[in-house]
């Protein structure tokens, strides 16, 4: 058995993980990159997707499954297996995705045509998703697929989202049957509506995410309280608080949680909880409305407390002052209202959809708040915001950030440090290794340190596109491939050609700045003679980056 790490290995996002068993090649996920990583979205796929056998699909969420019509368009054939709740998102999501993808590439060529540069194409299109629906398999959870005789897979609920699923992979190997686990997105004990990530009783080989893998998520249990709190306080000053959310998964959870609360502050009057049912929420995404229906249809998945809801004749989605936005220009009234409110809106990091208007419009306000609830993956404008950035382009606009950033972390759907040990804890018998993927360098070298101490499990950071060959149990060798140095030679070159163009733009402006000195009627000869040195100094690095990138 080999295994070749394709994606999440560098950050968070664009899962994509390949294992060769037998004659067999299986894909486990094929996500799509954001935020700092989203030129690699377009690139080749590492294998033929013609000589991939199956799809093994952990969950909906696009970091996962975005690149799945990419994969169809370029020749794949195969069964994608998935639980069905997962499916049914699918369905939405990857056509809104494609919607997303031909915008953009709509709005690209429009710039283009004129300035006279050449036209783009979107990454796929609306047609292209729904060709690949047409190769979903949905599965029940604990049902056993035979991908054929040497090969068995069976899905467990993860907790993550609605259908998400940690995936076991049973390989023979000449005598030997090998139990490789694929954790997906773990979510964390007591999460809204969901039942807790199954336990699962032994693996082999065990490929675990550790997005949190160096944190512990603060004041859960305060969670509902602390976003109450700032719901009031920001309404009192008469702002509005904007809570970019992921569409699926997230904003149903902010749904439940206000909905729960309301219930149970019921009877109370002339309290603040007695306020808050007059401040207005909307659900103002067209894509979490609708997968807010597919959670209703699929209320089977949900944990006892939601259920005992619904048991009680209480819509555990919906609750008096809920509103939902369809068209576009019900989301622009939305911002043309003075009325305190509160907005959800994807997509969750603030690359995409409806929720930029909503920053572009209450981000310099000092009124304001924006509260985040999810994970900001590097490079996205949700990660810059947090990360403190004054002033931010959207549309075309730099717009100042003067409105309170808060970030609610006991929202998050992936589990905590704590909560990744304990899961591993809970198997019988451990595995022999674990690879670390989908985090951030600091949150996967800090898990594999508390994995060690706690277990003493080695566990692995794997490489972009490494063969790691498996031959028995706890034998693992590493196999570089020339594919892998060459796409990194590529990459160097592409970080070397993007700082050549910023001295070329900043030896422009020196030289205008220098012309524009000359003009000057009291020249002072040392400031020309530094300005002068700039410039010879960045020629001399222009020089000499042209002849590097040449190499």
């Amino acid at each position: 058995m080999k295994i070749r790490f394709l994606g999440a290995v560098n950050g968070v996002t664009g899962s994509n993980h390949l294992i060769q068993a037998g004659n067999k090649n299986i894909m486990l996920d094929c996500g799509m990159y954001q935020g700092k990583d989203e030129d690699i979205n377009t690139e080749e796929f590492v294998l033929n997707p013609t000589e991939i056998d199956c799809l093994l699909l952990s969950h909906s969420h696009i970091d996962h499954s975005g690149r799945i019509p990419l994969l169809v368009k370029r020749g794949f054939k195969g069964d994608i297996y998935c639980s069905k709740p997962t499916y049914d998102l699918c369905e939405i999501m990857l056509i809104d995705s494609a919607h997303i993808q031909e915008t953009e590439a709509e709005w690209k060529n429009k710039k283009a045509k004129r300035s006279g540069r050449k036209f783009v194409e979107p990454m796929y299109t609306q047609e292209d998703a729904l060709e690949s629906l047409k190769y979903f398999k949905p599965v029940l959870y604990n049902q056993i697929i035979n991908i054929d005789e040497n090969i068995t897979v069976k899905f467990n609920d993860a907790g993550h989202i609605l259908g998400s699923s940690i995936i076991g992979i049973w390989i023979k190997d000449e005598d030997d049957t090998i139990k490789l686990v694929y954790s997906g997105d773990l979510g964390m004990h007591e999460k809204p509506l969901l039942k807790d990530p199954a336990q699962i009783d032994r693996a082999d080989y065990l490929i675990m995410e550790a997005t949190y893998g160096n944190r512990v998520h603060e004041n859960i249990d305060k969670r509902t309280e602390e976003l109450i709190s700032i719901i009031l306080k920001t309404a009192k000053r008469g702002g509005s608080v904007i809570i970019p959310s992921f569409a699926v998964g997230r904003t149903q959870e902010l749904i439940y949680e206000l909905n729960k609360y309301y219930d149970s502050h019921l009877n109370e009057i002339g309290t603040e909880e007695n306020e808050l049912r007059k401040i207005p929420v909307y659900i103002d995404s067209p894509l979490a409305i609708k997968a807010t229906e597919i959670f209703r249809r699929n209320s089977h998945a949900f944990d006892e407390e939601a259920k005992g809801y619904i048991m009680k004749g209480d819509n555990p989605l919906d609750f008096e002052n809920l509103h939902f936005t369809q068209s576009a220009d019900e989301s622009k009234q939305l911002n043309f209202s003075t009325e305190p409110k509160t907005i959800i809106s994807a997509s969750g990091m603030c690359e995409a959809g409806r929720i930029r208007h909503h920053l572009k419009h209450n981000l310099w306000r000092k009124e304001a708040s924006i509260v985040f609830v999810g994970y900001q993956a590097e490079g996205t404008l949700g990660r810059r915001l947090l990360d403190g950035e004054k002033c931010v382009k959207l549309f075309g606009e730099d717009i100042a950030v003067n409105a309170e950033i808060y970030n609610v972390e006991g929202f998050s759907g992936h589990a905590d440090k704590p909560a990744l040990l304990n899961w591993i804890e809970g198997f019988k018998e451990k595995p022999g290794e674990i690879f670390i993927v989908h985090g951030e360098k600091e949150s996967k070298e800090a898990f594999v340190k508390a994995v060690k101490e706690k277990f003493n499990i080695k566990s692995i950071i794997p490489e972009y596109n490494v063969i790691y060959d498996i031959k028995k149990k706890n034998l693992v060798n590493e196999l570089i491939l020339e594919a892998k140095k060459e796409k990194f030679k590529n990459k160097q070159i592409q970080e070397l050609l993007k700082e050549l163009e910023e001295l070329k733009e900043s030896f422009e402006r020196a030289l205008a700045n220098t012309e524009a000195y000359l003009r000057l009627e009291d020249l002072n000869i040392e400031e020309f003679k530094r300005l002068n040195n700039n410039i010879k100094g960045l020629e001399n690095e222009i020089m000499n980056l042209t002849i590097i990138s040449a190499k």
